[in-house]
């Protein structure tokens, strides 16, 4: 496996993908559907130029209409993605892995690092990209994930049902508590940014999970992901607020 921390951070490898096929089940054409007057993708496809360290970055899709959007924005979309791996069911890290293939064949080289830059989250920025590289960097990782912390939804306070009855989930809750007061503080991942060491997706294939899997909080006003109609509502809204 590649020993990050001894590679120049300007002689890294590093190809950043966003994974935008077609079908979409909660959205009709979700990765492109206007938010503010801009195609959804729009959002990652400028934040990703604007990083110091990306060099090569590219969209995967197996949709001509989100490839047209994709290149009027000066992204590259090198291929159109094999159906097999644009189905509801496929593992983002196969779409991924056949992505870097392709680019390692085009491109006659091998990448040291991969970056995910997924178009549902729209606020997030260059800098928390920029960020996630250099935690895999510093730590010599196999991932770097973009999380954000849970506050009303803590594990403590996630419960299951039983013949009827109110039982906990995983978490013992202290009667009483205060949101405030639930330790430990806890997270889910932000399903924004995923940074990998190269040999470890291929591997591996999946884009996290190992003991070397650090984290990079992003902010709770720029870690909405759309998967619903409200939440380009609620999108739109925390736009003009950041602005």
């Amino acid at each position: 496996m590649v020993v990050l921390g001894k590679i120049s951070k300007f002689k890294m490898k590093i190809l950043a993908i966003t994974l935008a096929r077609g079908g979409s089940k909660s959205i009709k054409d979700k990765n492109i559907k206007l938010l503010k007057n801009k195609p959804l993708i729009w959002y990652t496809i400028k934040e990703a130029k604007k990083s110091r360290y990306i060099k090569d970055y590219i969209v995967s899709t197996d949709s001509k209409k989100i490839k047209k959007i994709s290149q009027k924005y000066k992204a590259e979309v090198p291929f159109l993605r094999p159906k097999k791996l644009s189905a509801d069911k496929t593992k983002s890290s196969l779409a991924l892995i056949h992505a870097v293939k392709f680019m390692e064949k085009k491109n006659k080289l091998k990448y040291d690092i991969i970056v995910e830059l997924m178009c549902t989250s729209p606020l997030k920025n260059y800098k928390d990209i920029d960020n996630c590289i250099s935690i895999l960097i510093k730590k010599n990782a196999d991932s770097a994930i973009a999380v954000k912390q849970l506050s009303d939804h803590h594990p403590a306070r996630i419960k299951k049902l039983l013949k009827g009855k109110i039982k906990n989930f995983c978490i013992k809750e202290k009667m009483e508590s205060r949101r405030q007061d639930l330790k430990p503080k806890a997270y889910i991942r932000a399903g924004a940014i995923y940074v990998l060491n190269r040999d470890y997706l291929l591997k591996m294939k999946h884009r996290y999970g190992s003991n070397k899997s650090y984290a990079y909080i992003l902010p709770n006003n720029r870690a909405i992901n759309i998967d619903e109609p409200n939440d380009f509502i609620m999108a739109e809204t925390l736009i003009k607020r950041l602005k």
